[in-house]
């Protein structure tokens, strides 16, 4: 959140953050070099290279795809959301690394253009239609690793919030699910590249439990998320809807409701609640998952802070939440099924002392 635009506001978090992912990929890649090395003593070092960034890679994909849905199913996964974009541009860093690797070892040592070569090499020297018949082994690849490297650039090179400002929170949000046409791209890349010189089930049962899991853990979040969406509604009176009980909004803690069909944030702060809109004017993010601190409501992503009274961001910022009107009945918190006019300064309702 900004009214100027900087570079990466570092601070303790992101530095930590980043060091263990740093150290993380270290002795991942040390461990596989060392495997590798074990197993083919032959080995080159641009093959271990290649290999060795292509499996970070890969890896770091999944955990990439898997962070979002995890948190909506597990709070504790959260933390990892701070810093997403850090594993994205670290996983372009690393999907560049292996296609220039690649481009050198396989198509630089020719007369021709290596990046033409990587469109044109297979017309020359493969057969991929033979006897009337696809032979898988021979289809081209490395362009299916290309589209996928595009897209990984795109959205690291749009990471900052300068970006999302400027192109605008609908179209940058659609840019950004663009990493699921990646992945694909990145499946049939890692299935065709393994045929051209494995021929066993490794790579593909490998490939096939990777997707498993990113579609399961999906599916697992949908699942719940769509339980909650469509919970029976409860009483309405005088235009405030009965939502939780107030011992379920714990002090300085969000509580997410439904309320008129739409989500809704609760927090108890100083021992009043308060009801905001869930969601973040930054990136959409669930801001009743988050916390207060320093007396601002956080959101849970990224950190943007808002104050329960009326929403607005501190001073400088003019992010603004809507706010609902709440009040304390038969120990259950109601709320205003419409929000107030931004920047309306909410009292709260008293939470009575027991």
């Amino acid at each position: 959140m900004s009214t100027t635009y900087r570079a990466i506001d570092w601070n303790r978090q992101k530095r930590l953050y980043d060091r263990t992912l740093g150290g993380v990929l270290l002795l991942g890649l040390g461990t596989f070099m060392g495997i590798s090395v074990w197993v083919s003593p032959n080995i080159t070092i641009e093959t271990l290279l290649l290999r060795g960034s292509a499996v970070s890679a890969l890896l770091l994909l999944h955990v990439l795809l898997c962070i979002g849905p995890l948190a909506r199913l597990d709070a504790r996964f959260l933390p990892l959301l701070y810093n997403r974009r850090h594993l994205g541009v670290t996983l372009f860093l690393l999907a560049l690394l292996h296609g220039t690797f690649a481009t050198v070892q396989f198509h630089a040592l020719g007369d021709e253009n290596p990046l033409v070569s990587i469109f044109t090499a297979y017309g020359r020297d493969y057969r991929v239609i033979a006897d009337g018949r696809v032979q898988l082994s021979h289809f081209p690849f490395e362009p299916f690793g290309i589209a996928a490297l595009v897209v990984f650039f795109l959205m690291a090179a749009t990471s900052h919030d300068f970006w999302l400002r400027n192109l605008g929170a609908s179209f940058w949000k659609a840019l950004h699910l663009g990493v699921y046409l990646a992945y694909g791209s990145v499946l049939v890349h890692v299935a065709l590249g393994a045929l051209q010189s494995e021929r066993g089930a490794v790579y593909p049962a490998l490939l096939a439990v990777g997707f498993a899991v990113v579609a399961g853990v999906h599916l697992a979040a949908a699942r719940k998320e769509r339980r909650f969406d469509h919970a029976v509604p409860r009483a309405e009176r005088d235009g405030f809807e009965q939502t939780c009980p107030v011992d379920a909004v714990a002090g300085n803690r969000g509580k997410v409701v439904l309320v008129g069909g739409q989500r809704v944030a609760l927090f108890r702060h100083r021992d009043r609640i308060f009801a905001t809109s869930n969601v973040c004017r930054h990136q959409g993010g669930p801001i009743g998952e988050g916390r207060i601190v320093d007396g601002c409501i956080t959101c849970p992503w990224h950190g943007w802070n808002y104050q329960p009274e009326d929403g607005c961001s501190p001073p400088p910022f003019q992010e603004v939440l809507e706010t609902y009107d709440t009040r304390i009945q038969d120990g259950r918190v109601w709320v205003r099924r419409t929000a107030n006019r931004l920047e309306h300064r909410c009292p709260g309702s008293a939470v009575a002392s027991s």
